[in-house]
């Protein structure tokens, strides 16, 4: 089994090794449930023989947590290797949206034979959250947060939470609701404690809250969580009724999944199911071919405008020797309007109503890099090939940058009004676009310029 550089998992791997179960439960207590899960995900090469005894070795509540934690190829491998009625039992003290998400890795007949070792409740909450839509709040959502009644006083408050906590994913905040599971506020655990124990819920919850419904885009409620600063995030029907809330932890899940896809498709990565370390060669082979083949063909186009442009190219060959450092910086420029456009949309800094403004903002930024750039490059131009064609680099570096930087601008807004992704607004694609446009402007005005 493969081990960290460090000694941080050898008392584990040696009770692991030793293969008793006190002591191999005696030292995985000192250490965290997410440290657990990772040198459960080690054993995965060796079949995860060793992370499968070290997880059966755990007290019941500490196999669920440390199961949450596991990556879904190992959920997956340790869901052939263990008998159905301890599977379960795992299952069953896992958090409500953990479980869910743990079901949905599993083929039908494994689906199958979990639920009907389910108890009635587990098996209830697991059909109705496995019926949202992959990426809704809904499917992102747990059914495990605190609640209470509208008209409780304080003191029935605390005693119902003091009874439900232990299997409640948060009780930072409890949820006020009407007899039809309407939501009407909510009261945070601080409030609870310091007010009188007669006085009504109702008169100290909070209105007006920042809610989302089940079907909400997961990526809206992180960045709804993230705004506003939530600890969790209620989530209604479209009847207002309260159904299941969203942690920041998940939010926090999300946005680091859609970070890593934005940068995946600015790169013309396509979508990975694994992670890069457990991913086969064809899925990576799968994931990169598609944009690199369109690419290659789309930068014939580069190749027939220097073909047009032979004899101008025959009669000054000096130009060659600017071509690519033209070429790459119309790229270069492109690529930063677009990450940073890219990015500002994601996090809702910047939106459609906005290309206007951003059209003209760039128009003047693009046109001062540019000149910076010819200023630059007409110093060499100069010293290598004379005032007529290093006028030429100047004009066209000029031209190029801008005209890269509006491609690279406009481009994510286009995308967007078609519905497709921004991010697919990749560096590839604007260079591509780039090059092609460069050679046309930069050996167009070669010819005018130099006859």
């Amino acid at each position: 089994m493969a081990l960290l550089d460090t000694d941080f998992f050898q008392p584990l791997h040696d009770a692991v090794v030793s293969d008793k179960p006190e002591a191999i439960r005696a030292t995985a207590s000192e250490y965290n449930a997410a440290d657990l899960a990772e040198f459960i995900e080690l054993t995965q090469d060796d079949g995860g023989i060793d992370g499968l005894k070290l997880l059966q070795s755990l007290p019941i509540e500490l196999q669920a947590k440390v199961f949450g934690y596991i990556g879904p190829d190992m959920q997956r491998l340790f869901a052939r290797l263990i008998p159905n009625r301890e599977l379960a039992g795992i299952v069953t003290d896992m958090s409500a949206d953990e479980r869910t998400d743990f079901f949905q890795l599993l083929d039908e007949n494994q689906q199958h034979a979990l639920f009907q070792s389910l108890a009635s409740r587990e098996r209830e909450d697991l059909r109705r959250l496995a019926s949202f839509e992959e990426g809704t709040a809904g499917a992102l959502m747990t059914s495990d947060y605190a609640m209470v009644s509208s008209g409780m006083t304080v003191a029935a408050a605390l005693n119902r939470l003091r009874n439900t906590a232990p299997d409640k994913e948060t009780i930072y905040h409890a949820y006020v609701v009407d007899d039809d599971h309407h939501l009407l506020g909510a009261i945070s655990l601080r409030n609870l404690i310091t007010s009188a124990p007669g006085a009504m819920v109702d008169s100290l919850m909070a209105t007006g809250l920042v809610l989302a419904h089940t079907h909400t885009e997961q990526e809206e409620v992180a960045r709804l969580i993230s705004r506003y600063d939530l600890i969790a995030l209620p989530i209604i029907d479209d009847d207002g009724r309260l159904v299941g809330i969203v942690t920041y932890d998940d939010a926090m899940d999300v946005a680091e999944a859609e970070a890593t896809e934005d940068i995946h498709k600015s790169a013309t990565v396509g979508r990975l199911e694994t992670g890069l370390k457990t991913a086969s060669p064809f899925a990576l082979y799968r994931s990169r071919v598609q944009w690199l083949v369109i690419l290659v063909f789309a930068n014939i186009f580069t190749g027939a405008g220097i073909a047009w442009f032979e004899q101008t190219i025959s009669e000054h060959i000096a130009l060659l020797f600017f071509m690519p450092l033209l070429v790459a910086s119309a790229g270069n420029a492109g690529a930063q309007s677009a990450t940073l456009m890219v990015r500002g949309m994601a996090t809702g800094d910047v939106s459609a109503r906005d290309w206007g403004m951003l059209l003209g903002k760039d128009l003047l930024v693009a046109s001062a890099l540019g000149l910076t750039m010819a200023a630059a490059v007409l110093v060499i131009g100069l010293l290598r090939a004379g005032p007529a064609i290093a006028f030429v680099v100047a004009v066209s570096m000029v031209l190029v940058v801008l005209i890269g930087s509006l491609v690279g601008m406009m481009l994510p807004f286009l995308l967007d009004k078609l519905k497709f992704d921004p991010a697919t607004a990749s560096t590839p694609l604007i260079t591509t676009i780039a090059d092609v446009s460069g050679v046309l402007i930069y050996f167009s005005i070669a010819t005018v310029v130099l006859g």
